[in-house]
């Protein structure tokens, strides 16, 4: 993996060089984020002892809305500004997300593979190729706008990663592959690894 596409640490237990490798997508291994499990210990036994994923959903919904205080804001030390930027929890994340990768919740998450994966993000809207171009600019910008205000935003999209992969062993035990179908715009914009000076695009 390329040096401008990765970080030279990141808060898991396999470096980015080989996260962003054809190696680790052919032979995949557990990936964890540093201390979460660990933190969240209490989570993860009440997982272990319940049989039905159903349920396994409600005491992980429960557990963030308690941990987070996503129901009392001024529990967890709300006083006041913004409240829609207060509210905006994991659950909010998702879904804007999930309709405009180019959005600020986009922008937030692609920050937080940034930082615990240390994976750089190669497209927000438009290329981000260094670090000083007006286009990454306005990325930094948007994921700074997109976590200001927020309860542990960060900390709760950990958790959520952690209970994925807890749900996903559990319910496909041996399975190390999951094969997933996306659809894809702009493919003239996507950097082919191995190209030559200034990436040249794919075309196919």
């Amino acid at each position: 993996m390329p040096r401008h596409a990765r970080l030279p640490i990141n808060r898991c237990n396999l470096p980015a060089v080989i996260l962003g490798s054809l190696r680790f997508q052919q032979h995949p291994a557990p990936l964890k984020l540093d201390g979460v499990e660990e933190l969240h210990r209490d989570l993860f036994r009440r997982l272990d002892a319940c049989a039905g994923p159903e349920r396994r959903g409600e005491i992980f919904r429960d557990y963030m809305t308690v941990r987070f205080r996503l129901e009392h804001l001024d529990e967890a030390g709300f006083s006041g500004g913004p409240r829609e930027r207060a509210k905006a929890n994991y659950v909010r994340m998702l879904r804007g997300w999930s309709f405009d990768s180019d959005s600020r919740e986009g922008a937030v998450l692609k920050g937080w593979v940034e930082s615990r994966f240390g994976l750089l993000p190669r497209y927000h809207g438009e290329p981000l190729r260094e670090g000083d171009t007006s286009a990454y600019q306005r990325y930094v910008e948007m994921r700074a706008q997109g976590l200001y205000g927020t309860n542990a935003l960060e900390a709760q999209l950990d958790l959520v990663y952690a209970y994925c992969q807890y749900e996903f062993a559990r319910q496909r035990p041996g399975v190390s592959h999951l094969t997933l179908y996306r659809g894809t715009n702009r493919l003239d914009e996507y950097e082919r690894q191995g190209a030559g000076p200034g990436g040249s695009r794919c075309c196919s």
